[in-house]
């Protein structure tokens, strides 16, 4: 491998992952990991991902969505469909650490890229399978995207019980918590693989990933087994959670401890409220969530956001103003971080990235621009032995 690639100072120096997968999920897990200085290389089909024609994009194949979650990687196209191909896929196998798809089990086991045959083949290989539901439950095997798992795994019920309406979050939280638990398992894999000598195939599933985030908080009373009590965290799905109005806009306000809100309820001139049964404790301001809410945002709405940042600022109360997307990359501690970075895509136009958000010690890459399709084909299957002549036969896209 090419220490250019993945630079041995950083922390997954030296450590390739073949990444099959597409859309969002696994772009992003692959993402995290490119991150961390790994030699991602994206083998794609022909056609490319999906990803690289959705959104605004100043040259075909590059557009938005594609740019958010493939930086640091190599593209190299094959058509799987073809024997070559295939071969030149398990030539690119037996010197990898990691292959990861989000194919369904049946089509990679045509392909002979199953597990059983890619770990026979390369015992060290870590062999990750992100999927929409789990190997041998009711929905194995079934197509899912985002909204099919926001919808099954509760997330629009907790709109529905928050808003009155059920609804997606307008974001894409399913795939990118998914990827996140993808990337983490695929990493434990590797540390036990260091530890044993041995690779080992893993399975991510989707809608038990995102089942397990959301139950973190809102299994709530289901916890109690034996004699259950409601589900869902109360705090947090009340409708009054939310930024409160003051005089001339919003702010985001957290009083949290007894500490935080007897000081809020005495400088502003509750007393009364500092001293009410029902706020006094986290048991008890849980039980009565919607009136303090409520009550809370009828007094910050009597003055101005600057007046509640000041005073918060001055009781040690968490409180923050509200960003839209446009003040994120102008925000005075992200400018201070550095957390967007303009990459020269080589042709003489800069591309506006966000880094890692994760900050290692001795971890130091630098986000690169995103590949344009097939971009590494030819560099890649020469590191891999390929002689020009295989190269040339794999159909003119290197």
């Amino acid at each position: 491998m090419s220490s250019a690639h993945t630079p041995q100072q950083a922390a997954l120096g030296g450590i390739r992952i073949l990444d099959l997968t597409t859309v969002v999920f696994g772009p992003y897990a692959s993402q995290v990991l490119s991150d961390y200085g790994a030699d991602v290389i994206k083998i794609e089909a022909p056609g490319g991902d999906s990803t690289r024609n959705t959104g605004p994009a100043r040259e075909a194949g590059m557009a938005a969505i594609f740019l958010g979650i493939n930086r640091n990687k190599r593209s190299v196209v094959l058509d799987l469909k073809q024997d070559a191909a295939r071969a030149a896929l398990l030539t690119l196998v037996d010197g990898a650490d990691v292959l990861m798809h989000s194919m369904r089990p049946s089509k990679m086991a045509r392909l002979g890229l199953d597990p059983a045959t890619l770990c026979a083949r390369n015992p060290r290989l870590v062999y990750a399978g992100l999927y929409g539901f789990g190997s041998g439950g009711a929905y194995d095997g079934q197509p899912a995207y985002d909204d099919i798992i926001q919808g099954l795994s509760g997330v629009a019920d907790l709109m529905r019980r928050q808003t009155g309406t059920p609804q997606y979050l307008p974001t894409v939280a399913a795939d990118k918590t998914c990827g996140l638990v993808a990337a983490h398992a695929i990493l434990a894999a590797l540390f036990q693989r260091e530890r044993t000598g041995r690779g080992q195939a893993l399975e991510v599933p989707m809608y038990e990933s995102m089942t397990s985030f959301l139950m973190v908080e809102h299994l709530y009373g289901g916890h109690l087994s034996e004699a259950p009590d409601a589900m869902g965290y109360p705090r947090v799905l009340t409708r009054w959670r939310r930024p409160y109005a003051t005089a001339d806009g919003h702010i985001c306000m957290m009083p949290y401890t007894d500490g935080h809100w007897q000081r809020f309820f005495t400088h502003s001139g509750h007393a009364d409220l500092a001293a009410d049964p029902r706020f006094l404790g986290i048991a008890a301001r849980t039980r009565h969530i919607e009136d303090l809410y409520a009550l809370t945002g009828e007094i910050v709405a009597r003055h101005t956001t600057a007046h509640w940042l000041a005073l918060c600022g001055e009781l040690e109360i968490p409180a923050a103003p509200v960003n839209r997307l446009e003040d994120l990359p102008r925000d005075p501690h992200l400018r201070s971080v550095g957390l967007f970075v303009d990459v020269d895509d080589g042709q003489g136009h800069n591309y506006r990235y966000t880094r890692s958000p994760v900050r290692l010690a001795d971890n130091h890459v630098a986000p690169a621009m995103a590949p344009r399709l097939g971009e590494h084909t030819r560099e890649v299957l020469r590191e891999a032995g390929l002689s020009e002549a295989d190269i040339a036969g794999l159909g003119g896209f290197a």
